[in-house]
């Protein structure tokens, strides 16, 4: 039995991993999937979101020990929670298993037009200045993905605004959270785990590029889905999945 923990990313929570964590399980029958929410997300957005990633890996650890849920971890990670799960696997190596990043960026190996498009900077200063909880859930869905009908993109809008109604991401708290990514710097070295590096070409939030750059100064394996967007594990969960099967069974045979 291996725990894999799924880390999002900005102002998401675990309900906006949607039907991956149950595509992945179906592909790792032999794995617990545990999705924490980070602080100011989801079950835990009444609590003030912290401005510094290593601070939040210090929070996930306790949460997962609270749970009596035992490390060697395997994490996967979108986004921000990838830059968690560096910072995870590079402060405590012992703790966990394999990474796989999706998407994410963190300097020196990035620029910061790059980790955020700079075709984006409109929009999200529009939606700091006069704010709204839909024109926010349309622009994050616009940003992020690039697959299904209007008629299911749609319904999906009105489940995240259902989510966000519940359980309300303040501004103050969406503003630490980009902070702590902002400021993130990678470690040195590589983090002494086995990496694996997943981008979407379509994505539209951070440059693909990003995470070509990530695998090739940490000589990690890349795969980059053709078409899908920022969040991988929503426009296409079956390829995620067989991606990481096929790495785990090349990691066994290696």
């Amino acid at each position: 039995m291996s725990n894999w923990v799924l880390l999002r990313g900005l102002m998401r929570e675990q309900r906006h991993w949607g039907r991956f964590p149950g595509q992945l399980a179906a592909a790792l029958p032999d794995a617990a999937i545990v999705t924490p929410d980070l602080p100011g997300n989801g079950e835990r957005h009444a609590l003030r979101s912290v401005t510094q990633v290593a601070q939040m890996v210090d929070y996930c650890r306790r949460d997962l020990q609270a749970r009596g849920i035992e490390p060697p971890y395997s994490l996967l990670a979108l986004s921000l929670g990838g830059m968690a799960a560096v910072e995870w696997s590079s402060r405590y190596p012992g703790e966990v298993e394999r990474c796989v990043l999706i998407n994410t960026s963190m300097r020196p190996y990035s620029r910061f037009h790059q980790r955020l498009r700079w075709q984006n900077y409109p929009s999200i200063v529009g939606l700091m200045l006069r704010g709204g909880v839909e024109q926010q859930e349309r622009l994050i869905l616009r940003l992020t993905s690039r697959t299904g009908a209007a008629a299911e993109r749609e319904q999906l809008l009105q489940r995240w605004l259902g989510y966000q109604r519940e359980f309300p991401v303040t501004r103050a708290n969406a503003l630490r959270q980009l902070w702590s990514a902002a400021r993130f710097r990678a470690p040195a070295t590589r983090p002494a785990v086995p990496l694996l590096i997943l981008a979407g070409a379509g994505d539209q939030l951070v440059d693909h590029r990003c995470s070509l750059r990530l695998a090739q100064a940490w000589q990690a394996p890349l795969l980059v889905h053709p078409s899908a967007g920022h969040d991988l594990p929503l426009d296409d969960g079956p390829w995620v999945a067989a991606s990481i099967t096929k790495w785990l069974d090349e990691e066994k045979g290696a």
